[in-house]
Formats: structure tokens, C-alpha cells, sequence
């Protein structure tokens, strides 16, 4: 059987918040923060985690990363504080 996947917000270095999805949260994190994960993040390191949301299957995932990418910054803050 194979991992659920997650959902998840990086904080980056710059103020800005980065959404992705994964199968295995800590490789994914550690690749992001060595440099090697997304394009958009690996000039603005350093990276800190500050949402996640388990999921299930990909499909189910790549759906909650669609709808959280068409937020607003507020909205995805409020996310994150848990207020939504």
C-alpha cells in the first residue's frame, strides 16, 4: 500500500508561502531545504513548514494544493492559524 499524501506550506526565508504536495513530508522538506526541491524555493531558503494537511490519495491532494493555491495570502494565513 502506498503513503497518503500531504499537503503542505513552506514559509520561505522571504515572507512568501510555497504549496506543494508529497508522499513522504521529511525527504521532501529536507530536499527543499538542501536546495534540490522546487525552483521557487531554492533562492529563498531558509524554509519553515507551517502547514500540513494529510490527504489520502494524489488526486485528492492535488485538489486541496489547487485550492489553496487560488487564495488570498490572508486567506492562506488563516489557513494556517487554523481559523478557516
Amino acid at each position: 500500500m502506498s503513503k497518503p499524501y500531504t499537503v503542505y506550506i513552506l514559509e520561505c526565508a522571504d515572507g512568501t508561502l510555497y504549496t506543494g504536495i508529497t508522499n513522504d513530508p521529511e525527504r521532501r522538506l529536507k530536499a527543499h531545504s538542501e536546495g534540490k526541491g522546487a525552483k521557487y524555493t531554492r533562492s529563498r531558503r531558509p524554509l519553515k513548514l507551517v502547514y500540513q494537511k494529510v490527504c489520502g490519495e494524489k488526486g485528492e491532494a492535488l485538489r486541496e494544493e489547487l485550492r489553496i493555491k487560488a487564495l488570498s495570502r490572508e486567506k492562506k494565513l488563516c489557513l494556517i492559524r487554523g481559523e478557516e
